[in-house]
C-alpha cells in the first residue's frame, strides 16, 4: 500500500474530489467512471431531483444521551447509514485498488459492496481488512458460474450479495466510445474477476444482435429463488425502479431492496430513484430495507433519502474520484464529510436519532411534489 496519499488543500465536500479527479484521470478512464448511458439525461436527473426538495428546519429539539446514527442492517452494522456501491475497476483510479477502497471504508465506519468486475479478487479484500463487505452479483449466462461465484464470496466472508437485475444488457455508452474507452483497454493491471464470458453475439445485416439468441440466456425472476437456495446470506435486489417489481422481489424472498437506476448508465431517461423511491418504500412498507443509490453528494441528500423511505442509501462515483485523488484516506475523508454534514442536517431539522427521519423532514411547499 503506497504511502504517498495526502488529501489535498481546500477539499470540503464530495464535489471538491470531481474536480481534482479529473485532473488526474485519462480521458478513457474518467469516461468510464463519471460518463453515463445516451445522452445523460438520467444521471443529471438524479443530481437535479435531490436539488428540487426542500427541508423543514426545526427548533429548540432535544438531544439526548441516545442520539447518533448507528444503524444494524442486515446483520452489517454501520456507523452511519451509508454504504459504497459495487463500481467496477477501482484500480482505474487507484493502484490499490479494491483494498485501498475497503481500508477507508471501514476507517470511515462504512461497507463496501464489491464489484463482481472488481479488479482485486473478493479473498484478496477480505484478507486487507476487517470491515464489512457484500457481494455484487451478475446473473450470467453460465448459472452454475454464477452459483459458485456467489458461494465463494460468501466463504471469503461477504455478509450480503446483492444482485444487480436491470442490466442484461450494457447501456448505450457514448461518453466511453468517444474516448476509446473498451474492455481491452483496461491493460494487464485491470481485468475481470468474476465474470465469464458469455456467447458471442454476431447478427447480420438486418438481423437482431439481442432478440436472435442473446436474451434468452438473460436473468429471469426464477433465477432469484435459485439463488436463495444456494447461499444463507441475505439477498437485496439492485436496480428496482417500481413498485410493482418491489413487491414481486419480496413475493419471491428477497431480504432488501436497492432502488437504483444504474447511476444512469444503463437506460437514459429513466427518472430520479429519489422520485420513485417513496412509492416503491409504500409498497414494501417495512417488510424488508429499502435502500436507494443515484445522485447523492451531501448530506442533505442522505437526510431526504431517509426522509423518503430508505433505510441506507450507497454512494458510487464520489468515492473513487476520492479514491482517485487520495487513495484510502481520500475515501475516509470523503465519507467523514458526508457523515458530518448528515449530522447536522439530522441536528438542524430536530432529529436525533435514525427514527426521528421522517416525511416530515421534507418541506411540502412549491418546490416539492
Amino acid at each position: 500500500m503506497s504511502s504517498a496519499y495526502a488529501i489535498p488543500p481546500g477539499v470540503t465536500c464530495l464535489p471538491d474530489y470531481e474536480d481534482h479527479a479529473r485532473a488526474l484521470l485519462s480521458r478513457a478512464a474518467w469516461a468510464y467512471i463519471a460518463g453515463a448511458a445516451a445522452d445523460g439525461l438520467t444521471l443529471r436527473r438524479n443530481r437535479s431531483a435531490y436539488d428540487a426538495i426542500s427541508l423543514n428546519g426545526r427548533v429548540l429539539a432535544a438531544f439526548g444521551g441516545d442520539a447518533g446514527t448507528r444503524l444494524d442492517l442486515l446483520g452489517t452494522t454501520l456507523a452511519f447509514p451509508v454504504l459504497l456501491a459495487p463500481v467496477a475497476h477501482h484500480r482505474l483510479a487507484c493502484a490499490d485498488g479494491e483494498i485501498a477502497t475497503a481500508i477507508g471504508a471501514a476507517a470511515a465506519g462504512s461497507g463496501l459492496v464489491v464489484s463482481t468486475e472488481s479488479d482485486t479478487a473478493i479473498e484478496d479484500i477480505a484478507a486487507a481488512t476487517a470491515g464489512p463487505l457484500w457481494f455484487q452479483l451478475y446473473i450470467q449466462h453460465d448459472r452454475a458460474f454464477t452459483h459458485a461465484l456467489a458461494a465463494r464470496a460468501e466463504r471469503a466472508g461477504a455478509r450480503a450479495i446483492v444482485v444487480t437485475v436491470d442490466a442484461p444488457v450494457s447501456g448505450v455508452r457514448n461518453d466511453e466510445q468517444r474516448a476509446g474507452f473498451t474492455p481491452g483497454s483496461l491493460g494487464e493491471a485491470v481485468h475481470l474477476r468474476g465474470l465469464k464470458p458469455g456467447p458471442v453475439a454476431h447478427a447480420p445485416l438486418g438481423s437482431s444482435l439481442l432478440f436472435d439468441g442473446f436474451l434468452a440466456g438473460a436473468p429471469r425472476w426464477e433465477d432469484i429463488a435459485r439463488l436463495r437456495a444456494v447461499t444463507r446470506l441475505p439477498l437485496l435486489l439492485k436496480g428496482i425502479m417500481t413498485p410493482e417489481d418491489a413487491e414481486r422481489a419480496v413475493r419471491e424472498g428477497a431480504d432488501g431492496i436497492i432502488v437504483s437506476n444504474h447511476g444512469g448508465r444503463v437506460l437514459d431517461t429513466l427518472p430520479a430513484t429519489i422520485e420513485v423511491l417513496p412509492g416503491i418504500a409504500r409498497a414494501v412498507a417495512g417488510r424488508v430495507p429499502v435502500l436507494v443509490d443515484g445522485g447523492i453528494r451531501r448530506g442533505t441528500d442522505v437526510l431526504k433519502a431517509l426522509a423518503l423511505g430508505a433505510t441506507a442509501v450507497l454512494v458510487g462515483r464520489p468515492y473513487v474520484f476520492a479514491l482517485a485523488v487520495a487513495g484510502p484516506a481520500g475515501v475516509a475523508h470523503a465519507l467523514h464529510m458526508l457523515r458530518a454534514e448528515f449530522e447536522m442536517a439530522m441536528a438542524l431539522t430536530g432529529c436525533a436519532r435514525l427514527a426521528d427521519i421522517g416525511s416530515n423532514v421534507i418541506h411540502r411547499g412549491p418546490s416539492c411534489n
